[in-house]
């Protein structure tokens, strides 16, 4: 990284201002409109939408969005994410068919779906995850399928069911280091996931897995998180820049400039991992097509 680029990135931390690399478009545009409309219609819930995500704009406008399934609401508390906390009301057992028919009515190749942590459930919502992606590959036969999946809590027969219908891909994400895990993710355990990963490629599925930079891991915790997804079974990795969604969340500890991300792919790869997906503006189904 050059000298100009670490001055950069240390102002804008200074200021709160993303720096030039961070900066998209509005959203706008014909299939951005349609994408919309079908969500609407349908009354569905995207993460796009509930996680800011800034690559909205990006996807819809190819017409393509992940679908949230099981509310809105979840009931963990992480202090990255946007989503709503609290208690969730009851699950629609009419979701999977509305978010099928919402996947044919847009012609979607490649569908990504993730859902809430739903922890008061017995099966934590596995029957809903299971019915969707079947009502999916009904619906749309041609369709590939990737389910980001949350944590079970170890409930390892709900992940069973989870991850038994036809879906190509299946990702869990670890979001951060371990030594982080108590701050970022207090209600998750950094060993449980990536036995919940592990399990996954055991059943046979390709594994996915992904993490945030940016707040305050350093680069050995990073190579270490590579060392251990690679030793659990897990295919491909995304690593994107965390950014705060509101003052109440955690805060941005700095911005990691994209020579970083393009390291940290050749470090990924060199360490064996499948596939590395990074940059800043990357998420768990930024590119999801070509994770196949």
């Amino acid at each position: 990284m050059s000298e100009n680029n670490m001055i950069e990135t240390s102002s804008t931390q200074k200021t709160g201002r993303k720096p030039k690399w961070l900066r998209v478009k509005l959203p706008v545009g014909k299939e951005y409109l349609k994408v919309r409309e079908v969500v609407d219609q349908h009354k569905l819930h995207t993460i796009c939408e509930s996680g800011n995500c800034p690559n909205m704009g990006e996807c819809w406008g190819h017409g393509t969005a992940t679908f949230m399934i099981l509310g809105n609401v979840c009931t963990r508390a992480c202090s990255f994410c946007a989503v709503a906390t609290g208690r969730p009301p009851e699950y629609d057992e009419a979701e999977p068919e509305r978010v099928a028919n919402a996947i044919k009515r847009m012609g979607v190749k490649h569908a990504v779906i993730t859902s809430v942590n739903r922890d008061e459930l017995k099966d934590r919502g596995a029957e809903i995850w299971y019915q969707t992606v079947v009502k999916i590959k009904e619906y749309s036969p041609d369709t590939t399928i990737e389910t980001l999946i949350p944590d079970v809590k170890g409930t390892w027969d709900a992940l069973i069911r989870m991850i038994s219908a036809r879906q190509e891909i299946v990702s869990h994400n670890l979001e951060t280091v371990e030594r982080l895990y108590r701050r970022v993710r207090p209600q998750a355990k950094y060993y449980r996931s990536l036995e919940q990963i592990k399990r996954t490629k055991e059943y046979g599925k390709r594994t996915k897995s992904g993490i945030m930079v940016g707040l305050g891991e350093t680069d050995e915790e990073v190579f270490k998180t590579m060392d251990d997804l690679a030793a659990h079974g897990c295919d491909v990795m995304t690593i994107g820049q965390y950014l705060q969604p509101t003052r109440l969340h955690h805060e941005v500890i700095k911005f990691v400039h994209p020579d970083k991300f393009a390291m940290y792919k050749e470090e990924g790869l060199r360490r064996g991992l499948k596939y590395v997906e990074s940059g800043p503006l990357v998420r768990s189904s930024y590119h999801a097509e070509k994770h196949l």
